[in-house]
């Protein structure tokens, strides 16, 4: 019994430290992802403005069901201009979303649609897939890097979710 009493008192003690510190706080997941998704948007934006980004980004525009335009509009660096601006945009309206719900929207739907875009390049990147291995679904190339987008997709849609919900209860 005493053992038990000790493991109650030991988990109050934390539940009651972690009140405190603010890791409890209704939203903090919310503003936890919706600042990393910010970073990340002005880490990668700040990439497309050199031109060693201007070859990287070739496979990816190239074979992009939804971005492959880009190409014949702005050109190599213009196309990687666009990206980064774009990202730079949508990774302000993040941040102007901790103040904003409407905004917060706004670079929501910019970061769906950006993973949206990148999620259906996967299927027609070329040598995407270890054909030695089997194919599908052994990643090669590329793909594996996209990958992480599908995760980033789910992220930009609780965020959408999230910051709708906020401004319906305006």
């Amino acid at each position: 019994m005493t053992t038990l009493a000790n493991t109650n008192s030991a988990q109050s003690s934390l539940v009651r430290a972690l009140r405190q510190s603010g890791l409890l706080a209704e939203d903090l997941d919310y503003q936890v992802v919706r600042a990393a998704m910010m970073i990340m948007f002005f880490f990668f934006g700040y990439q497309k403005w050199f031109p060693y980004e201007f070859e990287r980004l070739d496979p990816f525009i190239s074979n992009g069901p939804l971005i492959w335009w880009l190409y014949p509009v702005f050109g190599h660096a213009g196309a990687s201009y666009f990206l980064g601006l774009s990202e730079w945009t949508f990774g302000a309206l993040l941040l102007a979303g901790f103040w904003s719900h409407r905004l917060g929207v706004l670079g929501a739907l910019g970061s769906t649609g950006t993973f949206i875009a990148t999620v259906t390049i996967i299927p027609f990147m070329p040598e995407g897939w270890d054909v030695a291995a089997g194919g599908f679904p052994a990643m090669t190339g590329n793909v594996p890097f996209l990958m992480k987008d599908v995760v980033l997709l789910a992220v930009s849609f609780y965020l959408l979710r999230q910051d709708l919900a906020r401004l319906a209860r305006q």
